[in-house]
């Protein structure tokens, strides 16, 4: 599934299906972090509470075990629409709240022992065009001016090992708030820490539909008192959600481990991460392992918000993976690519994330991360485990708390708004070579994105 199952040191045994009906205190579907992390946070609010998480393959088998390992401050909303939306008060409180998840992320590994390579690197994000130094400068001047984030810039002329390695980098911007490390290994310890605690974990146990107080599975029953739905882009299989998500798959690729000689000429420190500032989006880090792991989007919208597995793995979108990693990084062409993988993400109509609960029916659900839930379903699972207990806290006063999404628009209107969106970043990519100046496309395109 990816290169990080590879790494992992359990051997990926299924626990065993839900095997008739059980009665809970919270019913959770899906196995990944969101749903972890809820039961984890619950835990420690109420380790009396009888917890049951259905997951419909292995715990981590979705984005928590294939995505790029970036722990970021990240929220797929930009500050500036926050802002408009919310007002500056709250749109900062948000922003906080997600820098925050990051260290609580890191004290949570520590405190329970999961071995999962975090390490506090930051990210940089190299400018290799006049357009993405003007990018660079934007986002840095932002910053300075609400005074939330910290942003530093980088001039190509500064000395070596302030790693500007990256071919025809001209400058590039350096955020600390970013940790590198394993998914896999966190998502698949995280479930062993709260089955260990009491939780039951019924993987190979689909939900087939989901209702006030229930979860319906073929192979029994699960009623509860709240029920929380934490399946990112698979809730577009559920019934009635199929418009609510729609799954946009990124890919990935890794190569061998790296020389430290190749490293020490990337200017790529352990536990960094690094994109730049094109439009069709890149990521990377430096595994523990020395490792490039790399993804990026470009692989195109399915038909009716299908999921299938064949559309992990589409060789054009690797091959774009690996030119786009050779020209960023021309040192490590000649490295083999031992890794290829990918998955579906979640993306809400408006960009926004969201957790939400309805009073009536005890329904809670998060998700829309567009890719940036590394950390984000950590408050996530925070923040619905106040809900559910009822506690009155900061985090459940943010402005993503109630937020709902308009749906999708139908078939063939999604396909084609989708397909024409991933259509439209690339484009705006060649613009920008061809101008020198910033995409006016991608400015018209980032209104529909929340940016």
């Amino acid at each position: 599934m990816s290169l990080w199952f590879d790494q992992v040191q359990d051997d990926l045994t299924p626990r065993p299906a839900l095997g008739g009906a059980v009665s809970v205190d919270v019913a959770i579907v899906g196995g990944g972090l969101t749903g972890l992390w809820t039961a984890y946070y619950l835990q420690q609010l109420d380790p009396r509470l009888r917890i049951a998480v259905v997951e419909k393959d292995i715990a981590g088998f979705g984005a928590s075990g294939r995505n790029g390992g970036w722990c970021s401050a990240l929220f797929p909303v930009s500050f500036g629409a926050l802002t408009r939306r919310y007002g500056r008060d709250r749109a900062a409180a948000m922003r906080r709240a997600m820098i925050d998840t990051v260290d609580e992320v890191g004290r949570v590994t520590r405190a329970e022992g999961i071995d999962c390579d975090f390490e506090l690197g930051g990210t940089i994000t190299f400018a290799r065009s006049a357009a993405q130094l003007a990018a660079a400068r934007s986002a840095v001047a932002e910053s300075t001016h609400w005074g939330v984030d910290e942003v530093r810039f980088i001039d190509g002329t500064e000395s070596s090992g302030t790693g500007l390695g990256a071919n025809g980098a001209i400058g590039a911007t350096i955020t600390p708030v970013c940790a590198r490390l394993q998914p896999a290994a966190l998502v698949r310890q995280l479930a062993t820490t709260v089955t260990r605690r009491g939780a039951q974990l019924f993987e190979h146990t689909p939900a087939v539909a989901v209702r006030p107080g229930l979860v319906e599975t073929p192979s029994g029953r699960v009623s509860a008192d709240h029920v929380v739905i934490a399946t990112e882009a698979y809730g577009a299989t559920l019934p009635g959600m199929r418009r609510r998500t729609l799954p946009l798959y990124s890919l990935m690729i890794a190569t061998e481990p790296l020389s430290d000689e190749i490293w020490n000429d990337l200017g790529i420190a352990h536990g960094q991460t690094f994109t730049d500032y094109r439009h069709l989006t890149i990521y990377g880090q430096r595994t523990a392992d020395n490792r490039i792991a790399f993804g990026g989007r470009g692989a195109r919208y399915h038909w009716g918000s299908s999921i299938r597995g064949e559309y992990d793995r589409v060789p054009r979108v690797f091959d774009h993976l690996t030119h786009a990693l050779h020209n960023l990084f021309p040192q490590v062409a000649g490295a083999a690519i031992t890794h290829r993988w990918g998955g579906p993400l979640g993306v809400a109509r408006d960009w926004h994330a969201s957790v939400t609960l309805d009073a009536a029916s005890r329904i809670l659900s998060a998700g829309g991360y567009v890719g940036d839930g590394l950390s984000t379903t950590n408050l996530a699972g925070r923040t619905m485990a106040d809900l559910i207990i009822g506690v009155d806290s900061p985090i459940s006063r943010l402005p993503w708390v109630g937020h709902q999404s308009p749906p999708w628009e139908p078939e063939p209107w999604r396909f084609l708004g989708a397909n024409l969106g991933l259509a439209a970043m690339a484009v705006a990519d060649v613009e920008e070579r061809v101008t020198g100046r910033p995409s006016i496309l991608a400015r018209a395109t980032g209104r529909l994105t929340g940016h």
